[in-house]
């Protein structure tokens, strides 16, 4: 479905998704009114990289949201302190309304902290990760 809408007691409200675009569309309208509300979104897939003087990286949010170290309540975390991660590996997720953004490794290494708590807040820029960029498997 790319557009929905409803009409009750004079309220009309009308959203329009547009495949292929990241841009979604709502529009309410009451009698004698009418608003149009554009709101774009773009899925996190890495997170932001730092690097301080120990020669260890580290994973910052690249949104707020709430972290998740695992994709379900019941299931295993995505990586443990200690485990050797690859680029592109999915570290965690971070949900911004109602969005599940995966935060993926930018590159091989080894998780040397953990920084942030599973269904926590965090905030954009925040320290999610510790990362030894010269650790092997």
């Amino acid at each position: 479905m790319t557009e929905m809408e409803i009409e009750r007691d004079g309220l009309r409200i009308r959203v329009r998704y547009e495949t292929g675009l990241r841009t979604m569309t709502a529009t309410v309208q009451e009698p004698g009114m009418s608003v149009s509300t554009p709101a774009s979104y773009v899925p996190a897939t890495t997170g932001t990289l730092i690097e301080d003087t120990t020669g260890m990286i580290t994973i910052a949010s690249p949104i707020v949201g709430t972290f998740y170290r695992s994709p379900s309540p019941d299931a295993d975390p995505y990586v443990e302190e200690g485990d050797y991660v690859k680029k592109g590996q999915v570290l965690c997720i971070v949900e911004a309304m109602k969005l599940m953004n995966e935060i993926e490794s930018e590159m091989d290494g080894r998780i040397t902290k953990i920084l942030a708590e599973s269904t926590k807040p965090v905030e954009y820029g925040q320290s999610l990760f510790l990362i030894d960029p010269t650790a092997t498997p």
